[in-house]
């Protein structure tokens, strides 16, 4: 289960006060989301980030942009929302994922928001907000960690609910800067061989939030103003294009099937998911959010079959493995849930939130023999996240096991310096340089000191 955690309640975390001081301070609400929503929640989760991920890819590369430096970030909000921020990351509510009925209409969505990205449209839109803070707010949602779902308490599990931030980091865009994302995206779907009539379908739902008092519109409708005549060319274009009629692969309506029920089964209340995915629905989607229901009931007597019957029927499935690790783990069967996650890591060796699940597991298990593993998991973990926090914190833990302080205090410098608690992080990094052997890792320390010192001064404006 996602669990939401709002600035008040933050106090057990470092870094995660100073992000909601910090980042509130920073950039306005609009007054809907300040009054209605309070602070963001991200989420992380492998499977759906990777279904939006596989998704894009044609986009990305007609567009001109480099996958391995576009990052997506979910946002646990109910309402329709999209957008960029910090140069190439985007934002998704669960609220849009939610309400899109095909592959076709996310792509769509994000297709305008790359649009965005690729015309450099937040560099050029000083009204919106400061891209330094973005990225330390991108830094923070990351480095802040996350806790485990259904439990509240730091740990491994398939979604993950992250830092709340203090909030609304939507963009207020002009309608001829829409317009032009529209195009882009319209060329790049075209470019790609796809349809731009998901595209056109989300357009009608907006228009439909335009007969709503504006109070209660969606947060896009507010950031991305809708006229009349962005809908007609987008309309005209469909009516054109030689792929309009351009059928979704089945793959990843399979896929994104079992995203929406995921998304479904976590967000929503066990009961209702029961009664939504009903016994006599056989099909993948609905084992896997009955799987997930019973789970967070918690009934690990009706949701072990499940999952294992899905594991029996798609082998090769690493989603389906990370779920039972997480059941089981969440259920104190510590030991057993270790062989499911490393399943799920030999399926995905490079997936970060796998190594760093693994990781906590087999540390959880008190068997020293494990603390090699794990330090291991989580190396390659950061190898892909540098900035993640949670991993430099595991691994602190990690190398404290095994006796090698000054590679503890590097690893809490380094977490804390993804956290955005600088002053924090210079204390480690010099605890570090004292207990550490000249060489690479002493020099590491010396510079993170210095870049935790320069960082810590802008912060208090010294």
């Amino acid at each position: 289960m996602v669990v939401a955690m709002w600035c008040n309640s933050l106090s057990l975390r470092v870094g995660f006060r100073v992000a909601c001081a910090v980042l509130a301070a920073v950039v306005a609400m609009p007054q809907r989301a300040a009054a209605q929503d309070g602070p963001l929640s991200m989420l992380r989760d492998a499977e759906t980030e990777n279904t939006l991920r596989n998704f894009m890819l044609p986009i990305w590369k007609v567009a001109g942009l480099d996958p391995a430096a576009v990052r997506i970030y979910i946002v646990n909000d109910p309402s329709l929302n999209a957008f960029v921020a910090g140069g190439q990351n985007i934002f998704m509510n669960t609220g849009t994922l939610m309400r899109e009925t095909s592959p076709n209409q996310i792509i769509g969505i994000m297709a305008h928001e790359t649009g965005h990205m690729a015309h450099g449209d937040l560099a050029r839109n000083t009204q919106i907000m400061k891209n330094a803070m973005i990225e330390s707010i991108i830094g923070m949602v990351l480095g802040a960690g996350a806790v485990i779902a259904g439990k509240g308490n730091g740990g491994a599990g398939g979604i993950l609910a992250g830092q709340a931030v203090g909030l609304r980091a939507y963009l207020q865009h002009s309608v001829v800067v829409e317009a032009a994302a529209d195009q882009a995206a319209l060329r790049y779907l075209d470019m790609s061989h796809q349809s731009s009539r998901g595209l056109l379908q989300f357009f009608q739902i907006l228009e439909q939030e335009m007969f709503l008092n504006a109070q209660r519109q969606d947060p896009y409708m507010q950031n991305h103003p809708l006229t009349e005549d962005r809908i007609a060319n987008v309309q005209k274009h469909v009516e054109q294009s030689s792929f309009s009629d351009a059928k979704d692969p089945p793959e990843w309506i399979a896929a994104n099937d079992l995203m929406k029920a995921k998304l479904a089964a976590f967000l929503g209340n066990p009961a209702q998911v029961l009664g939504q995915y009903k016994p006599d629905d056989k099909s993948e989607p609905a084992q896997y959010a009955r799987a997930i229901a019973y789970y967070r009931i918690p009934d690990l007597k009706n949701a072990l079959p499940l999952i294992d019957g899905l594991i029996a029927a798609h082998p090769d499935n690493p989603y389906y493995q990370e779920l039972k690790g997480q059941m089981l783990f969440e259920n104190g069967r510590i030991a057993e849930a270790v062989a499911p996650y490393e399943r799920a890591v030999q399926m995905r060796p490079n997936e970060p939130l796998f190594n760093i699940e693994l990781a906590q597991v087999q540390l959880e298990t008190n068997d020293p023999k494990m603390v090699p593993k794990a330090t291991t998991e989580l190396n390659a973990a950061l190898r892909v996240e540098s900035d993640n926090a949670q991993a430099w914190r595991f691994l602190a833990i990690a190398y404290g096991r095994s006796g090698d302080m000054g590679m503890a205090a590097l690893a809490l410098a380094e977490q804390n310096m993804a956290t955005g608690d600088y002053k924090q992080a210079g204390l480690e990094a010099d605890r570090a340089q004292k207990l550490l052997k000249p060489g690479a890792q002493r020099q590491q320390a010396a510079d993170l000191q210095a870049e935790a010192k320069r960082q810590f001064a802008i912060q208090t404006n010294q």
